[in-house]
């Protein structure tokens, strides 16, 4: 399946963000690239290729593979710190919360899973400038789950000792979907937000 046919909850990936359709050609070659072959071994012809254009016309475009790279982190986690911080802000318990942002976060990485892939796990590939600027929206994303589990804990909803360390491993536990699933699998991507949802209720200790 290519990245412009991946679904979470049935939506087509758009990357409306990228204009014009040439630049937005070339992103998701890139995406499919990278997430097949790996950012260093993925060369620009690679990606023009890919994207029906030659080599020259990509440069039109990205001056280097490493911003496109940097194009598609941001995007990414432009994306996932809106679904978490969307979630946050609902009304309802803590534990309400809780299952809404994990059960949407891991949606994303199911449903948008090469996407997903390069943009959790090609961050060493970035210069120190443009990892900076991820590794800010990184914090920012912890922090919004972290938030969360806070306020659990502060209404006795949730038993949990170590905040920090359990919000990494919530985090990590939802990004990691997008190593293993299949969307030719027996779950879909509903399925698996909401198996994880009550996984991370029972982390948690959390109160029904």
């Amino acid at each position: 399946m290519s990245t412009a046919e991946e679904t979470a909850g049935g939506e087509m990936e758009p990357w409306a963000e990228v204009t014009p359709d040439a630049a937005r050609r070339l992103l998701v070659a890139a995406v499919e690239a990278f997430a097949e072959r790996g950012y260093h071994a993925t060369t620009t012809r690679d990606i023009a290729g890919r994207a029906g254009m030659s080599p020259a016309a990509l440069y039109i475009h990205y001056k280097t593979k490493e911003e496109l790279l940097h194009r598609i982190s941001r995007i990414g986690h432009d994306k996932a710190l809106e679904i978490l911080r969307t979630a946050a802000r609902r009304e309802g318990s803590a534990t309400e919360r809780l299952a809404g942002a994990v059960s949407s976060f891991v949606r994303w990485h199911a449903g948008r899973r090469t996407t997903a892939r390069v943009v959790q796990y090609e961050l060493d590939a970035l210069g120190p400038d443009a990892r900076a600027e991820i590794l800010a929206l990184r914090r920012q994303v912890d922090a919004e789950v972290r938030g969360i589990v806070e306020d659990g804990v502060a209404a006795g909803e949730f038993d949990v000792l170590d905040v920090k360390g359990t919000t990494l491993a919530i985090l990590s536990l939802c990004i990691d979907v997008a190593r293993w699933f299949n969307v030719d699998g027996s779950r879909t991507p509903e399925e698996v937000g909401a198996l994880y949802a009550d996984l991370v209720l029972r982390m948690v200790g959390a109160r029904k």
